[in-house]
């Protein structure tokens, strides 16, 4: 790829952004569809994003940014319009220009994180799910597996009150959906979600008691590097199938590339 004066930009927006897959993904991407257009992560510490952003969005050849941790969230009073999925859970991931001005954006880690389960064949409609962690993310994979038709949601957050109110948000929603806040036990669960930051650090703890998983239970993780976590790796001693955080990236990677107006991200 030949960057010129006329090569487009995008990003991501985090810290850290070292473990970032999204470069790679996305500049790979460029260079098979023949666009010229270039992806870049910026490191931008908690708090001073305001900062960034007074900079960042008067780059006239920036045409869109991905949000990861710790911004998802905070992102949200500096943007002029918001997607359906934004507002639901009052978190962002991907931000475009607006053809009338301004930014908008939009949450696709859920919907990234379903399309990951579904793909690698574990159907999420019907099945009873242990979900640990409500953040940003969380409350966006609570949201993708309420609307492909879980039938039981138990929530656990290490935060006190996240886990009861994304409960009783997901409840208002979703009438069909027994949602509810638990213990993080994965006893009679047909697939147990890690949607902490547990796993990106070396020396985490497990993000629950990994000893009574047994298969055909399968066991996610949000987590992309490494991609087999100390979480997966016990999942997968137990005998249980597992999904990694690989999928989940990839998933949102394609809906957020298809919403940043890039065609044809998967041939």
């Amino acid at each position: 790829m030949t960057i010129t004066g006329r090569t487009r930009l995008m990003g991501i927006v985090g810290d850290p952004v070292a473990p970032l897959r999204s470069p790679t993904l996305f500049n790979q991407a460029f260079t098979r569809l023949g666009m010229d257009v270039v992806f870049v992560a910026f490191e931008v510490p908690e708090g001073e994003l305001p900062a960034a952003w007074a900079g960042l969005t008067r780059l006239r050849n920036l045409d869109g940014l991905v949000m990861t941790m710790p911004h998802k969230e905070a992102v949200l009073p500096l943007l002029d319009a918001l997607g359906p999925t934004a507002q639901r859970t009052g978190t962002v991931n991907t931000i475009r220009r607006r053809a009338e001005g301004g930014w908008e954006g939009e949450m696709f880690d859920g919907e990234g994180f379903r399309d990951g389960l579904e793909r690698a064949g574990h159907a999420v409609r019907g099945a009873a799910i242990l979900q640990v962690g409500c953040g940003a993310a969380g409350r966006a994979i609570a949201h993708a597996l309420a609307r492909a038709g879980a039938a039981r949601l138990v929530l656990h957050d290490a935060a006190p009150g996240r886990a009861t109110a994304l409960a009783q948000a997901l409840s208002a929603a979703y009438p069909g959906l027994s949602a509810m806040e638990g213990a993080p036990d994965t006893s009679g669960q047909d697939i147990v979600v890690n949607a902490t930051p547990l796993g990106l650090r070396e020396g985490d703890p497990l993000p629950f008691d990994a000893s009574r998983l047994r298969p055909p239970q399968v066991v996610a993780d949000v987590i992309p590097n490494p991609e087999v976590t100390p979480l997966i790796a016990a999942a997968r001693a137990a005998g249980c199938a597992t999904v990694t955080g690989r999928a989940m990236h990839e998933g949102q990677a394609r809906l957020a590339a298809a919403y940043l107006g890039v065609v044809g991200w998967e041939g």
